[in-house]
């Protein structure tokens, strides 16, 4: 049986309606702002940590509007499944690599609707959960 983290993650927008994705320090994969929470924490209380630690947005955890939970396999550890309780934040934002980040991308959903080849650095949990999430709800950027 593979081990499993629990983490918290959240989409963010910018005035492009590009989505935001990270990479950490010493990984290859671009993900979602987000991390494990810490104690007594709930999912929406680390989503709304890590977005501050990692990136700079600072958003009320009342504010992030929740996706979804879903089950991945782990970008950077190996025969280990991620528990994602994925949030968006409202509106458009700016970022700027922080804590941990050692750099961001904004990936183009537009694009990708149009038929761009999606980046094979991406985590699972976006390639397999997030982006078919985004396309179907209508939100493309």
């Amino acid at each position: 049986m593979k081990a499993r983290i629990v983490v918290s993650a959240v989409c963010v927008f910018d005035a492009a309606g590009r989505l935001l994705t990270v990479r950490k320090r010493g990984t290859g994969m671009f993900m979602h702002p987000g991390g494990k929470p810490e104690a007594g924490e709930t999912a929406v209380q680390a989503a709304a940590r890590e977005l501050r630690e990692e990136v700079g947005i600072v958003v009320q955890p009342g504010e992030l509007e929740l996706m979804g939970v879903w089950i991945a396999d782990a970008a950077n550890e190996a025969a280990t499944d991620i528990e994602a309780t994925v949030f968006r934040a409202p509106g458009t934002w700016t970022a700027h690599p922080s804590a941990e980040i050692e750099e961001i991308r904004w990936l183009d959903l537009a694009e990708l609707a149009r038929g761009a080849v999606l980046p094979a650095d991406l985590a699972p949990l976006l390639t397999d959960h997030i982006l078919p999430e985004l396309a179907s709800s209508g939100i493309q950027g």
